[in-house]
């Protein structure tokens, strides 16, 4: 079964991408939200405010939740989906450098696929040997 993706996710756009498209709405509380150019499976969430995009890095837990990377020391908050992220930050005084107002859309649908298992051929071995130590990234402890 495929997620619909909210329609302010534009995919993997570059940051000077990213950077026009919310420089043509030229409204302060525009945002989008991007996949992110350097960590595989983040996304962003880019808020325009005063002609400067402010990028906040998202996460997607392995309970498939999602959360804002937060500074030391402040409150994660964990949300169900993206929609239910982006109607929490809409809310002034909510961490974010301007509250989110005005949303840039794509102009065409998006969906998330969930990873099937392989088919089994017998051939299970083979499938985890192209796995490599690369495919790995360290996690720090909490």
């Amino acid at each position: 079964m495929a997620t619909a993706l909210p329609l302010c996710y534009h995919g993997a756009i570059s940051k000077k991408e990213c950077e026009d498209l919310l420089g043509k709405k030229n409204k302060d509380g525009a945002y989008l939200i991007r996949a992110s150019e350097t960590i595989q499976g983040a996304l962003c969430l880019c808020v325009y405010k005063k002609k400067v995009v402010y990028t906040y890095r998202l996460l997607h837990t392995c309970t498939g939740q999602y959360t804002l990377l937060a500074a030391g020391g402040v409150q994660e908050i964990f949300f169900k989906t993206l929609d239910d992220m982006i109607h929490h930050y809409k809310r002034k005084n909510q961490g974010l450098a301007m509250h989110l107002r005005h949303s840039v859309k794509r102009k065409t649908a998006m969906l998330i696929r969930p990873l099937r298992p392989p088919e089994d051929s017998g051939e299970e071995e083979s499938a985890h040997a192209s796995v490599s130590d690369a495919d790995y990234v360290e996690v720090l402890p909490e």
